[in-house]
């Protein structure tokens, strides 16, 4: 017998419940993984409160992302051995002492990255991957705009961009994350509890404004964020931390000088096999040679998910958050 959290019903952090939960041996093609640290991420509060569906119904065990070390494997698995280390993005079902899951969604850790920073960055660093490198190829000369810089996915975001050679805006919510995203590549921080973010995009790219705006706050900004695009630039709407985005005319993308729009999602980016080894090796890459630090500034214990989800939606956590088992 394992522990796990599991949601009963949707609602609040207090439906997250810390129990029992049977171990599975694997069938063909799947792996049991003992975790050693789970990711924490907005994503898994959208599973919690049942804005995003359960692919399975409930109960449900929520999180999407964990390393660990490989106990058992099922018939036809390839290229894992018991012992070894892995991460992954994956199914839900991450909030667990143990779990199966299927094998080629596992890649292996290497000596360079440890288990806890494999478990905070995985779903969070591929994201900044696909955004960066594929959804809009960010190069040198470029300027970007990425709200909630301070946040997990944002300072990933400000260093890897930096590295690139773009220009990079962030906004944030009080000085102090302001400070902590200026000391993660970004080159100017909007405190947009005090500015006016529009207004200061304008200011300080002298009115040519932005090449990409990557958004995962949703409601409250979508309409800046049009406004922050120069002609034929690209919104990345990618989550939704204030609410969904409301149904809006299309002909506005027109009227603010044929703008692109495109809602992508990871796992549309890694859902094949080599797709997936490459976002993660692009990731390990950057991470090893000390392009991207990866910020675990918040730690709780797995029973203590429901305190870590209030914090998060609190907006009082900073970087990358993990749960440990």
């Amino acid at each position: 017998m394992s522990k796990a959290i599991r949601i009963h019903e949707h609602g609040g952090p207090d439906v997250l419940v810390y129990e029992d939960a049977p171990v599975e041996q694997p069938k063909a093609g799947e792996a049991l993984v003992r975790h050693t640290a789970i990711g924490l991420n907005y994503l898994d509060t959208y599973y919690r409160t049942g804005l995003y569906p359960a692919p399975n119904g409930l109960p449900l065990v929520p999180g999407n992302e964990a390393a660990g070390v490989v106990e058992a494997l099922g018939d036809g698995v390839n290229g894992l051995q018991v012992g070894d280390r892995v991460a992954y993005v994956g199914p839900l079902g991450a909030y667990a002492e143990q779990r199966v899951i299927p094998a080629d969604r596992l890649v292996k850790l290497p000596e360079t990255i440890s288990d806890e920073q494999g478990a905070a960055m995985m779903l969070q660093g591929m994201t900044v991957e696909y955004l960066l490198r594929r959804t809009f190829a960010v190069k040198a000369g470029d300027t970007v705009l990425y709200h909630a810089a301070a946040g997990g996915v944002g300072l990933i975001f400000g260093q890897w961009a930096k590295h690139l050679g773009a220009t990079v805006i962030g906004t944030a919510g009080s000085p102090e994350k302001v400070e902590l995203a200026k000391a993660h590549g970004y080159d100017h921080v909007i405190d947009y509890t005090k500015e006016d973010f529009v207004a200061r995009v304008q200011e300080i790219t002298g009115g040519k404004k932005c090449d990409a705006v990557y958004d995962s706050v949703g409601k409250d900004t979508y309409e800046g964020s049009l406004d922050c695009l120069k002609p034929r630039g690209l919104f990345v709407t990618f989550g939704q931390s204030s609410g969904p985005i409301p149904p809006f005319n299309l002909g506005v993308l027109s009227q603010k000088g044929s703008l692109f729009l495109t809602r992508p999602t990871l796992f549309a980016y890694i859902a094949k096999r080599d797709e997936l080894e490459a976002s993660a090796a692009a990731l390990f890459d950057v991470v090893a040679n000390g392009i991207v630090k990866i910020n675990i500034n918040q730690r709780y214990r797995l029973e203590d998910a429901a305190q870590a989800h209030r914090d998060l939606e609190a907006r009082k956590t900073t970087g990358t958050t993990i749960l440990l088992p």
